[in-house]
């Protein structure tokens, strides 16, 4: 949990980088424009992936990008949210890398978008001023407001500071009711912060009026959460929290971290960084084998970066750490061409099939596509991940110094010290997070007194900091530096990583592995098979070719294992970095019938399997992984196969697995627990089927059927009726109690003993209504 006090950093109006003005509140941080941060080693390595991959050519295949036909350039034609979201990576990649294609292509698509500009200040498509309710969508423009600050930054481009002005003055003549529509009213937190940038430059004060009227539409997370949707919480939830920047009332930056646990605590059990939010958190949702979608990844790194610099919290800092090294490499394919939807802690089958026990959309989201059109939101979003991680390694402060705020191989230039200041150079070599050792380099042409802070993360207490080889004294979770500065002095830092585990106590008591910031995985060979695509944009699945039902040994050590690797470490043949330990398979953890990894069991589990060494490897380089662990002990339960269910037919939002999942419902009409449904057939007959996994003597059958009368179009069926396998023919259970079809509550019926593993329930369904089940059990 984030602390709401930093330690040792202070915040204030000084510095050398536009600093916060009043009346906002004072922050410790200020940003480095683009280009002061140059990056190296394996970051730089993953930047040059992005640029001859997936973002850096996105516009070669997504027909939302082409320059001619974009409404974002030409006013007449449509567009949405896809440019606003591929410009914003795609521009600061360009400038973190230099790349000549990247930054001629940026400066195109701005200046076609400065040129559409109305007298009114609208921008882009002007069917988008209508088209909410007859007023006008404003939540496209919040990320390309977010494209052309760094455009400004970086170019100096005289025409932004008045462009942004007349859109904003525009927004600011609109009616109170315009705010609170769509998916902007959940993320007026992006628009906040481009008016507070805005402020900081010209002093309009009008533009902290204009906040005010985005926190009075914005969604109330205020007072709770206000939408599932889980990109919508990875912007939204700090929306409070930034106008407590303007307020002052304890109550808005409180409620930023209420959400926060409040959001972890029921959907983030589990490694990675993330929560479980394969489009939106839901109940009954919540075990390892969920997983975060990309756009969300990159928009929590992105909120976590921007809660350090208004906070100095290192907790946010920590925690995007976490997302970068073991959610954002796993979500794509080690060439970055192609990625995925969801990445999970727990997976271990990537495939181009529809999970109806697992995800909640209607089409696959495993398997490595560019998804122009399907995954759609994500290969035009995730680009801004690494580009803006650069980008916040060091963070200018406002006592006139620098500080290292998250550890990567870099060198950053920027203008330090008191008065007019003087600009210096720090090179930072390290491999971290891959070693514990990061060594500084000041550059500087002369003397110079400043304050050079560096983060101390959440897991490494014990480390040790060196000037020159003279080990020094320091403390909180900034480690203050403040010297006269001669070039060539030396910054040993060491934070000593340690092998842990975490037990999730909320998930099973399951376990995972974690070394410094990076979490490990069980190492399962893969198998890649191209399904569709061409050599140069492959669609890929990734399949199995070991075992993965392991369960860590209860107690056994982890031993540290150091290879040659080169080249990519997010991957199996790069990653320098390994554990092994022992454990045993759990043969009755398996998939399900759509190849699904099993849901967790309550841990500690008992396995007689032989006792086997496993490799781990880092999360990030596991495109398939077990990462939360059963623990395996003598003394343990059994754990219990899993019943397969099948069916005629599932909606694709709902669960074949949800009959089964134990969870007993509040009424027919529950939606807070998985439902299964046949929606959206209607009047006919259908069936769900159990495969018991062992023959067993039945007698008795209870079913909770879901009714949604009232707002959706399921019924309790007209009829239904149990049907046993009998060697290869279903036959009908006999002398049944009545099939009773009544609302909430169980209906059961009872019948003359069978001896069966496979049973169903048949149902026939009200004419122009469909059905489904909320529980149903056999005994």
């Amino acid at each position: 949990m984030p602390r709401p006090t930093p330690e040792g950093m202070p915040a204030g109006r000084g510095g050398h980088y536009v600093p916060q003005r009043a009346p906002l509140r004072a922050v410790p941080f200020q940003k480095l424009p683009p280009g002061a941060i140059e990056p190296r080693g394996w970051l730089a390595q993953q930047l040059e992936l992005q640029v001859n991959g997936l973002c850096g050519r996105y516009d070669e295949i997504s027909d939302f990008l082409v320059y001619d036909t974009n409404g974002w350039v030409d006013p007449a034609q449509g567009a949405w949210e896809e440019l606003p979201y591929w410009l914003r990576g795609f521009g600061d990649l360009g400038y973190v890398t230099g790349d000549t294609g990247v930054l001629t292509r940026t400066q195109r698509w701005m200046e076609g978008i400065l040129a559409t500009q109305a007298a009114d200040g609208w921008f882009g498509p002007e069917r988008l001023r209508t088209s909410l309710e007859s007023g006008p969508d404003f939540w496209p423009g919040m990320p390309l407001l977010a494209a052309f600050r760094s455009w400004y930054e970086y170019s100096g481009d005289e025409r932004v500071l008045p462009f942004m002005t007349k859109y904003l003055r525009f927004q600011n003549t609109q009616p109170p009711e315009v705010f609170n529509r769509s998916w902007g009213a959940f993320r007026w937190g992006d628009n906040i912060d481009s008016a507070y940038w805005l402020y900081n430059r010209t002093g309009e004060s009008w533009l902290l009026d204009l906040v005010t009227k985005m926190h009075g539409g914005s969604a109330d997370y205020v007072n709770g959460i206000p939408t599932w949707h889980n990109v919508n919480i990875a912007q939204g939830f700090r929306e409070p929290l930034q106008y407590w920047l303007l307020s002052g009332d304890e109550q808005h930056r409180a409620a930023t971290y209420r959400n926060y646990a409040t959001v972890m605590g029921l959907y983030g059990q589990f490694p990675g960084g993330g929560f479980a939010g394969d489009e939106n958190s839901r109940p009954g949702f919540g075990d390892a084998r969920q997983g975060f979608e990309t756009c969300g990844i990159v928009e929590l790194m992105h909120s976590c970066e921007m809660l350090t610099r208004f906070t100095g919290d290192i907790a946010w800092t920590d925690r995007c750490e976490e997302l970068a090294f073991n959610s954002l490499p796993a979500s794509y394919d080690p060439q970055q061409q192609v990625m995925h939807y969801i990445t999970c802690a727990n997976s271990v089958q990537l495939d181009d099939q529809r999970k109806h026990g697992q995800f909640q959309n209607p089409f696959a989201m495993g398997a490595y596509k560019y998804g122009v059109h399907q995954y759609r939101c994500c290969p035009h979003n995730y680009g801004m991940g690494w580009p803006y991680y650069v980008q916040e390694l060091w963070l200018a402060t406002t006592d006139d110094g620098l500080a290292a705020s998250m550890y990567a191989a870099s060198k950053v230039t920027a203008t330090v010290g008191a008065g007019s200041g003087q600009t210096v150079s720090v090179v930072q070599d390290t491999d971290y997070p891959f070693s514990d050792r990061i060594t500084f380099t000041v550059q500087t042409q002369r003397l110079v007194r400043f304050p050079f802070y560096l983060r101390r993360p959440g897991w490494a207490q014990d480390a040790t900091v060196k000037v020159n080889g003279q080990q020094v004294r320091v403390s909180g979770d900034w480690m203050k530096l403040d010297r006269i500065w001669h070039a060539g002095d030396r910054v040993e830092l060491t934070l000593p990583m340690h092998t842990t585990t975490r037990v999730w106590d909320d998930n099973q008591n399951a376990v995972s592995v974690d070394r410094g910031p990076l979490t490990y995985s069980l190492a399962i060979d893969e198998r890649y098979e191209r399904i569709g695509g061409t050599e140069e944009w492959p669609e890929l699945s990734v399949y199995p070719e070991s075992n993965w039902n392991y369960g860590l040994v209860a107690g056994a050590p982890f031993d540290l294992v150091r290879r040659n690797g080169g080249g990519n470490p997010f991957t199996h043949e790069g990653v320098p970095l390994a554990l092994t330990t022992q454990a045993r398979r759990i043969p009755q953890w398996e998939t399900d019938t759509e190849d699904v990894v099993g849901l967790l069991q309550p841990s500690p589990v008992q396995s007689d399997e032989p006792v086997e060494t496993v490799t781990l490897i880092p999360m990030g380089a596991a495109r398939l992984r077990i990462t939360s662990f059963p623990q395996v002990s003598p003394h343990g339960k059994e754990w219990i196969y899993r019943t397969r269910i099948t069916a005629s037919h599932v909606n694709d939002g709902d669960s074949l697995e949800a009959p089964d999942s134990g969870r007993t419902p509040e009424s027919s009409a529950d939606t807070s627990i998985p439902r299964f449904t046949w929606w959206d057939r209607r009047g006919t007959t259908e069936w769900i089927e159990y495969d018991l996994r062992s023959v067993r003597e039945l007698s008795e059958v209870s079913a909770y059927w879901f009714d949604d009368s009232g707002f959706g179009q399921c019924r309790v069926p007209q009829s239904w009726r149990v049907l046993w396998l009998d060697g290869e023919t279903w036959r009908p259970v006999e002398n049944t109690t009545p099939y009773d079809v009544a609302v909430d509550r169980s209906n059961i019926t009872t019948f003359t003993p069978v001896r069966t593993q496979y049973v169903r329930v048949e149902a026939v369904l009200r004419p122009t209504f469909s059905g489904g089940l909320l529980q149903l059990s056999f005994t």
